[in-house]
């Protein structure tokens, strides 16, 4: 059973992450994206893959009762797992960095990657959505937050790119 705590915060999670996607597609639709307005939306979804991680370490650690075990955090080996997840954070602040400065390859709109970026977010996303649909209809009894974690997680980086994306489409 997921841990009343852990539910607030995916709840959470999930709530500015549609708040961000409705702010990029705000700004999207008023014209191009500018580096000032994206900055902050992309700092927000990197803190909240950190508190994933750093979730995760916690768990892997200590085994608190006020998060869920190991088993609902991912379906790959967390010795894998952890050195994948720091290079994307790593990237994520690489970008997150160049979007604040206004300066660097991050910023140079490529529309082609734009295109390519938000096709992927959308498919990524869509993607979470069938797994969580599978997911609790084979286990019914770990309704509706159960294992939900990753799944929650995956939206935020599909939001991500989505933004990302979205800037580089340039409209």
């Amino acid at each position: 059973m997921t841990p009343r705590p852990t539910k607030i915060v995916l709840v959470a999670t999930l709530a500015v992450t549609v708040a961000a996607v409705a702010l990029v597609g705000q700004a999207r639709w008023k014209g191009t994206i500018d580096t000032g307005e994206l900055a902050p939306i992309l700092w927000v979804l990197t803190a909240l893959f950190v508190l994933r991680v750093a979730g995760q370490v916690i768990v892997a650690l200590r085994a608190p009762t006020w998060l869920p075990p190991m088993e609902d955090w991912n379906l790959m080996p967390y010795r894998l797992l952890l050195p994948i997840q720091l290079l994307i954070l790593g990237v994520m602040v690489w970008i997150d960095t160049s979007f604040s400065a206004s300066a660097g390859p991050p910023v140079d709109r490529t529309e082609g990657l734009g295109w390519v970026l938000v096709v992927f977010s959308a498919l990524y996303a869509g993607a979470m959505a069938i797994r969580y649909v599978v997911r609790m209809r084979r286990r019914p009894a770990a309704r509706w937050f159960g294992g939900t974690i990753p799944i929650v997680l995956h939206l935020v980086l599909a939001t991500y790119l989505y933004g990302l994306g979205s800037f580089h489409v340039g409209r």
